[in-house]
């Protein structure tokens, strides 16, 4: 990256491995001419894919334009580089609790970004609550969102809960049930964490009220690899319909298991790491039709100019998702700073009351939560497109039945 010297020789800790970067133009700053940023992501373990593709990128990429920018603007007009710590959790949350507490009480860095995932982030809430540091929840999806604002003030729950995306689902397929274009049966299958829990206590309700009759409902242990035995049952239940409350190990193993065996339902959707940017390439370039989690407004010049940007800067595209939802908060916690400085009180109260503008339009949070989302995307001539809600700025109609493989 131009622009960025490494300060500091890496230091093997028992938890993983941590550098601290000093950003600047070719030379470290001294102490207290930089703004300490922390956080602790799965650059290992199962998590790192999606820490990888939805998490890193969009930290390293915000933190490089805002130092080429002279750094963080303060409410005085002074600006100060970003300096980061980081370390790899490894995918386990013992590790990433170890590191938050170090980054608070030790490296005392100004501000702590969250680590990928739902899990992840439910298990640093009460201590990031405890050290009084904003948390931009930025990739938990929950039902007790609100539960969890009302009881850690100072966390931001940006991504829905399962309840959301489930009815988001059931409202697609309840519009091609009605116009004939698929039968009432699905199949379901759920990964036994808590994102695979909320989405499937969601999604049965959600089911049965609108007349859909689950065939076939099985939860698989999360790093199971071999989904043989359960897409084979899927595909014998008569549902029309395939639906996987499922991570990206998952999400991209069912896709070639079905792909390899013939399973060819109406509709195939999977949800994390279906709007990947890598996802065609694991469906053998067969990804036109599927339908995943999420979405974004592929024709927004704003989103188009972010995915120009990332892509320049990575090498590759981000996740149609997530990706620019975690960028938009950085560039909240951007303008925030700028308005009331790094005090954290103070920061999170901007950032529970302020309207803020970013690369997926005019953000104001209600009640600590990002509520304005995508529910469900379909991988439509090349792009994952939002499709629902589809009355929403954007929304592109779904394409159902999706064509074979």
């Amino acid at each position: 990256m131009t622009g960025i010297s490494r300060r500091a020789a890496l230091r093997a800790l028992s938890f993983g491995v941590t550098s601290t970067l000093a950003l600047t133009a070719g030379m470290a700053l001294a102490e207290g001419d930089t703004v300490k940023i922390g956080y602790a992501v799965a650059r290992t373990g199962p998590s790192a894919t999606g820490a990888g593709i939805t998490t890193i990128p969009n930290y390293e990429l915000w933190v490089d334009s805002v130092n080429k920018a002279g750094g963080l603007t303060l409410p005085d007009g002074s600006k100060k580089m970003i300096e980061v710590v980081e370390y790899d959790n490894r995918s386990a949350n013992q590790d990433l609790v170890r590191a938050i507490e170090r980054l608070a009480s030790q490296d005392k860095v100004d501000l702590i970004l969250p680590p990928w995932g739902t899990g992840a982030n439910l298990a640093i809430a009460p201590l990031m609550a405890k050290f009084g540091y904003p948390q931009l929840a930025v990739t938990a999806v929950t039902d007790k969102a609100p539960e969890f604002a009302a009881r850690w003030d100072r966390s931001f729950w940006m991504l829905g809960g399962g309840h959301d995306y489930a009815k988001g689902l059931v409202d697609v397929l309840t519009a091609a049930r009605d116009a004939g274009t698929i039968n009432g049966k699905v199949a379901v299958v759920s990964v036994a964490d808590g994102f695979g829990i909320d989405l499937i206590n969601g999604a049965r309700p959600a089911f049965e009220e609108a007349g859909f009759e689950l065939v076939y409902d099985k939860t698989y242990p999360l790093g199971t690899s071999d989904f043989a035995a359960l897409m084979s049952e899927a595909q014998g239940s008569g549902a029309d319909s395939f639906v996987a409350f499922s991570y990206p190990p998952g999400s991209f193993g069912m896709t070639k298991t079905a792909q390899s065996m013939g399973y060819n339902p109406k509709v195939f959707y999977i949800s994390v790491g279906g709007a990947f940017p890598i996802y065609p390439g694991v469906a053998d370039g067969k990804a036109e039709g599927v339908m995943a989690i999420g979405g974004v407004n592929a024709d927004s010049p704003a989103i188009q100019d972010y995915f120009a940007r990332h892509t320049e800067f990575t090498g590759k595209a981000p996740d149609s998702w997530a990706s620019a939802i975690t960028y938009a908060s950085l560039e909240m916690l951007e303008q925030a700073v700028e308005r009331v400085g790094l005090d954290h009180a103070a920061l999170a109260a901007e950032l529970s009351g302020g309207t803020f503008e970013t690369v997926i339009g005019e953000v104001k949070l209600e009640d600590n939560q990002l509520r304005d989302l995508w529910w469900v995307g379909q991988w439509q001539g090349g792009a994952f497109r939002a499709v629902n809600p589809g009355d929403k700025d954007g929304a592109s109609a779904p394409v159902i039945p999706k064509p074979e493989w």
